[in-house]
């Protein structure tokens, strides 16, 4: 299952027709929170994160993923691509950075690569 996190309705329901047109299995949130209430992350399912959101942050969610030592891919998509958060974003864990918008073929790739690669 892949997961996409944004408190962007457009961008959740872009995402989700690009992975469903690719054949990917994906559920949509519109917050960190909503996601830590409802999921039990699986062996071969991946994240797509925005990092700035209200409430839980991006970066929020990777700390707590961390903390509950739940290990899943992820890749962080955001409008800000400053050095501070892509460094931050690696040293959480995050796989793959993209600036929106995010080329679709690039973003397929990195999916399959990180679900392959578990």
């Amino acid at each position: 299952m892949i997961y996409v996190i944004d408190d962007d309705q457009a961008i959740l329901r872009a995402f989700q027709r690009l992975l469903r047109s690719d054949n990917l299995p994906v559920k949509v949130f519109s917050s960190a929170e909503e996601f830590l209430e409802k999921v039990a992350v699986g062996e071969h399912d991946c994240l797509i994160l925005d990092l700035r959101m209200p409430g839980m942050s991006g970066f929020d969610l990777l700390e707590e993923l961390k903390r509950r030592r739940i290990r899943v891919p992820v890749i962080v998509v955001s409008a800000f691509d400053d050095s501070e958060s892509l460094e931050r974003s690696k040293e959480l864990g995050a796989e793959s950075f993209f600036r929106k918008p995010v080329d679709d073929q690039a973003l397929l790739d990195s999916v399959r690569w990180a679900i392959g690669s578990k």
